[in-house]
């Protein structure tokens, strides 16, 4: 740990173009994506539609579409694209000298809204 900073491994753990999932005791499951750009981004791993697992998704670009019913969701600010409206709540992460590290705050207080009709 770095401060508010939580070390969650090294970069190497995730290969481009795929995600791993993150339990977070008292907190909802972290989805940590890693693009083919070679860019880290961490989202809660619940599709505000229908709390699709979005870590099982297909990340292409800066975006993961949810495997249940194909929303497209930006991994830069959770939000559901196209006509989807929703969001889900992302998480700050960095990287440094190989290591991934997320906020220690975010991880508590990110909560996955109810899951729209």
């Amino acid at each position: 740990m770095i401060g508010d900073w939580i070390d969650i491994g090294p970069t190497t753990q995730i290969s481009p173009g795929n995600a791993r999932t993150l339990p977070v005791q008292g907190g909802e499951e972290i989805a940590i994506f890693h693009t083919l750009d070679n860019q880290f981004y961490a989202l809660v791993n619940k599709c505000p539609h229908k709390h699709g697992p979005l870590s099982q998704g297909i990340v292409h670009g800066n975006v993961v579409t949810c495997p249940l019913h194909s929303w497209n969701i930006s991994l830069k600010t959770g939000e559901a694209l196209g006509d989807d409206k929703g969001c889900v709540p992302t998480i700050p992460i960095r990287e440094d000298a190989g290591r991934l590290y997320l906020k220690r705050d975010a991880l508590v207080s990110a909560k996955a809204p109810e899951a729209a009709v």
